[in-house]
């Protein structure tokens, strides 16, 4: 992967029709779009996720994460990854995710493993009924770190990452972000559980106390932090 500057951003302008960049006398703009850099790790843990097991198996790709791989996203190559999943359902396929995600190999297990291990008992705890789906606001989306023109690439980028909005429960009920975190009622003791417990899970969680950015949804993704990548950030 290399710095996409101020080409890949052209690229993007003239896509649309659109003149500049040093073309003629009408300059729309010298910033880059996002900036990115090679970091080998990320197709070599995603390899070794798509060869081993239970991810090698059909049946699991197919069936048990309601997961199905695409041939691409038709975006710039430094965007995307090496086989993404479109994944319709998590926990073993009790909770459904709306609309569906598209996400790297990764991903789909870690998020299993958190929507069933924290996600259904805290929801028990709290409404003494199941989680069926979760309101997906974002997954795989080819842009900077929150939308910011001449920003890092977003984790959305690689399919590293899901933005969670809200929680439907069995009965109906919709336990949202934006109005819940702050509600001093079992919405609240909900939320902080399972965003506090995300952060055993994922690398990166953020929430309505991260920054404005984040006011409505939890962000969770697999980045890496620290040279070694063990570091976890949680806000």
């Amino acid at each position: 992967m290399k710095n996409l500057g101020v080409p890949f951003f052209c690229a993007v302008l003239l896509a649309a029709g659109l003149q500049g960049c040093g073309a003629g006398n009408s300059i729309i703009s010298t910033e880059p779009y996002f900036t990115s850099k090679s970091e080998p790790w990320r197709r070599q843990s995603e390899i070794a996720c798509l060869n081993s097991r239970p991810m090698a198996r059909a049946s699991f790709i197919r069936d048990h994460a309601g997961a199905r791989a695409r041939s691409g996203l038709g975006a710039p190559k430094v965007c995307g990854a090496v086989r993404p999943l479109e994944v319709s359902a998590t926990a073993g396929g009790a909770i459904a995710l709306e609309p569906r995600a598209i996400l790297r190999c990764p991903m789909v297990p870690v998020l299993d493993g958190w929507a069933r291990d924290v996600v259904q008992p805290a929801a028990f705890r709290a409404f003494g009924e199941p989680v069926v789906s979760l309101k997906v606001i974002s997954s795989y989306s080819c842009r900077p770190r929150n939308n910011k023109p001449g920003a890092r690439l977003s984790e959305h980028g690689y399919a590293n990452a899901i933005d969670i909005a809200s929680f439907r429960l069995a009965s109906g009920r919709v336990v949202k972000v934006e109005h819940g975190w702050r509600s001093g009622g079992p919405d609240q003791g909900f939320l902080r559980q399972v965003h506090k417990r995300a952060c055993d899970h994922f690398a990166t969680v953020l929430g309505p106390d991260a920054d404005r950015h984040h006011y409505n949804h939890f962000h969770l993704d697999l980045a890496r932090h620290g040279k070694s990548g063990g570091k976890h950030y949680c806000r």
